[in-house]
This record gives C-alpha cells, sequence and structure tokens, in this order.
C-alpha cells in the first residue's frame, strides 16, 4: 500500500490545479510560494514594495534565468488589478503562471518561450483594493482606488500634462521596479470593456489629438500587437461584451494592416569591445519623447515590422552613427535579427557614466498644447500576447 502511495504521489503535479474563482491576497501568495519552490529552476518570486496598508506587491519571473538579467534575452513584464475592482486580469496572470509552470518540458512552444524570454509578472498592484471589493460591477466598484483613495492608474508621471497627485506606495514601488530592469515590452490588464488598446492614451496636437488619436512614433508596431492578440480572441470582435455601449472594430482601438513582427537587438561596444551604456539607438525619423538607451551591458532591442530602416546610434555629445538595416519578411524561430554595433571610442566617456538614465518627471510635451479630452486614460482591456519576438 505505501508503495503504491508513494507512485500517486510521484504522479500529481508539483503544484496543485489552479481552481476557477478569485483568490485573495493569502491564497494568491500560497499560490506564488508554492509555484516559486516547486519550480525553483525557472521562476523567481520577489516583493517590489508594499501596499498602504502592508501587502505584498508580488512578482514572479520565468524564464532559464529567472534571478538575473542575461545579454540578449528581452525582459517582458505584465502588469494586473491596477484598480483593485477590476480582477479578471488578477486571476489570468494567476493561470498564466500555472500554464506556464505546468508546460515547460512538455510544449515546445513554451519552452522556447520561457528559455528565451524572462517574464515578469505582477498579478495585483492594488492588493487593497482587491480585497475591499465586496461585488463587482462593469462601471465602479469600491475598491477601484488604492487604500488612500487614489486612482494608481492615474498617479505616474505623464508625458503631456503635469501630474502633481501625491505618488502612492504601489506607484513608487514600480516605478522604481521599472528603473531595476530593462523592459522592452509591457502589457497592463485592466477590465471594463473588452479591447485591445495601445498607446498614448493622453496625447498633444503633434500626437494627432485634432483626428482623435494620439499616435506613438511605432504606430505600426503597436497596431500589430493589438490586432495579434484581439485575432486569437473570438469574443473581441462581438460588440458590448459588458453592457457598456462601447463597440470596438475587429477589437481593437484603431485600424490595421496584417504584417509579421520581428524586430532588431543587440549591443553597441567600443573599439575594444567593451559595452557602452546610455547609448541612444533608435530608427531616423523616429524621434521618440524618452529614446530607447543601452544598458550597462550596452543592449538594446528595437520592436519593427519588416523592412528597410536607418539605424542611429548616437553617443551623448557626439556625431550620430547611422547604418541601414534590413529586417527580413520571415525570421527563423521568431527571432529578432541580431545587429551589434562597434563605435570609433575608446576608453570611458564622460557622457556615458549615468548608469541609469531615466525619462525626465516633468511632461515631456509641456511645450505642446494641452491633451484632448478623447485621449484621455480610459477604463480599457490593455495588450496580452505573450512575447515570441526575442527567441534565441
Amino acid at each position: 500500500m505505501d508503495f503504491a502511495c508513494l507512485w500517486l504521489a510521484l504522479l500529481l503535479p508539483l503544484v496543485a490545479a489552479l481552481d476557477f474563482k478569485y483568490h485573495h491576497q493569502e491564497e494568491m501568495e500560497a499560490f506564488l510560494k508554492s509555484v516559486a519552490q516547486n519550480y525553483s529552476s525557472i521562476t523567481y518570486l520577489h516583493s517590489i514594495g508594499k501596499s498602504v496598508k502592508g501587502r505584498n506587491l508580488w512578482v514572479l519571473v520565468v524564464g532559464q534565468f529567472p534571478k538575473e538579467h542575461r545579454v540578449g534575452i528581452p525582459e517582458f513584464k505584465y502588469v494586473a488589478n491596477m484598480h483593485g475592482d477590476e480582477t479578471v486580469g488578477r486571476e489570468l496572470l494567476l493561470h498564466l503562471i500555472d500554464y506556464l509552470v505546468t508546460r515547460h518540458g512538455k510544449d515546445l512552444e513554451i519552452t522556447s518561450l520561457i528559455n528565451s524570454t524572462r517574464i515578469h509578472i505582477m498579478p495585483s498592484m492594488n492588493p487593497d483594493g482587491f480585497e475591499a471589493v465586496r461585488k463587482p460591477d462593469c462601471y465602479y466598484s469600491n475598491g477601484r482606488e488604492n487604500y488612500n483613495q487614489y486612482d494608481l492608474n492615474r498617479n505616474f508621471p505623464d508625458a503631456f500634462e503635469y501630474n502633481n497627485v501625491s505618488r502612492q506606495p504601489e506607484t513608487l514601488a514600480v516605478m522604481k521596479w521599472l528603473k531595476s530592469e530593462t523592459f522592452v515590452l509591457s502589457a497592463n490588464l485592466h477590465g471594463g470593456a473588452l479591447v485591445a488598446s495601445y498607446p498614448f492614451d493622453n496625447g498633444a496636437p503633434a500626437t494627432g489629438t485634432s483626428h482623435s488619436r494620439s499616435l506613438t512614433p511605432d504606430d505600426d508596431v503597436f497596431q500589430h500587437l493589438a490586432h495579434t492578440y484581439a485575432s486569437r480572441n473570438p469574443n473581441m470582435t462581438k460588440p458590448d461584451q459588458c453592457k457598456n455601449k462601447m463597440n470596438f472594430p475587429n477589437g481593437v482601438t484603431n485600424g490595421y494592416s496584417w504584417y509579421p513582427l520581428q524586430g532588431i537587438k543587440g549591443q553597441v561596444f567600443d573599439q575594444n569591445k567593451n559595452p557602452l551604456p546610455n547609448v541612444i539607438v533608435e530608427v531616423q525619423d523616429r524621434k521618440h519623447i524618452c529614446p530607447f538607451r543601452t544598458n550597462k551591458f550596452g543592449e538594446y532591442y528595437l520592436l519593427l515590422l519588416p523592412g528597410s530602416y536607418e539605424i542611429n546610434v548616437t553617443v551623448p555629445g557626439h556625431e550620430p552613427h547611422v547604418t541601414k538595416v534590413v529586417i527580413p519578411e520571415k525570421s527563423q524561430h521568431f527571432s529578432a535579427l541580431k545587429k551589434n554595433f562597434v563605435l570609433p571610442f575608446q576608453g570611458q566617456l564622460d557622457s556615458l557614466l549615468v548608469s541609469n538614465p531615466s525619462c525626465p518627471m516633468i511632461p515631456l510635451y509641456k511645450m505642446s498644447p494641452s491633451h484632448s479630452a478623447a485621449t484621455k486614460p480610459s477604463l480599457f482591456l490593455f495588450l496580452l500576447t505573450l512575447l515570441h519576438i526575442f527567441f534565441k
């Protein structure tokens, strides 16, 4: 009998299947700790801070090297439950964790994803708000804000207007977290409408608000990502899923043309093959309000559609280095094109001594006219799409 029980135990999964219900803080913590313990080779659980009421803001990292960044492996993050009463995203991310760890080593696609991407998953940014919800509603419930009654979705610095509200502990924890990792792509799960919404949420005439939209320099990429997800969710194309009179053609907020998404990644070196940090790498004529800069390993990642691009590599205070790059229509194993740059510099440069350059806290479009009301942040389910782009 004991022998039979032993075999039965060996046949059971390492973590009991996650049930389909809402999980309160204690249950969520128990599940995350169980995953981290039983799948320690591919997961790392840590708290990035605490809520107003002292609840941990948990992040579970899934990847081949979960505890540290490795050159060439992109960082991707999911955040959910920013509004405490928007609860479905929280459960989606818990089930995503369950799916990833239990399919690793069994499903080729999931295994490749985990081996080539470091995925950061934050099921709840507003645990205090979640615990305050008693009866979820499609429009508004008690618990939307944090314990101090601040809307965390409008508590961050804004690119288009001054946002002088008091920064909350949850917001400050996330801002510090963002500076600690080089995230390539992110998704934020909300509730209240069934749609994939892509940036910008706010805007200025320079970004197209006079045409009831606000577009980033990488609008083609964001449209592709939104449509990629929406096209794989049949319910997203059905109107008014939440009975709130908000209909979105094809499940997204703007029009689209189909293209495969690839991209480019690599490192920037000096003549002695030392990595150069704080170097701006961007597509010519795609000026970002906060341009991408290389990290301490000299790494950069650009999400781009197939085509020909002029890549501008600029050391602050020096002339730009421009190179033409062609991204093919098809890439093996969904891999980004790898392109390293060697610049004609030797030794340390004074302009590169900034270890973690970040965007300024003031609005980057402060000289532009006020944003359009049509582009105020809204209650959308944001992009949910696994990062299959930077496979090895």
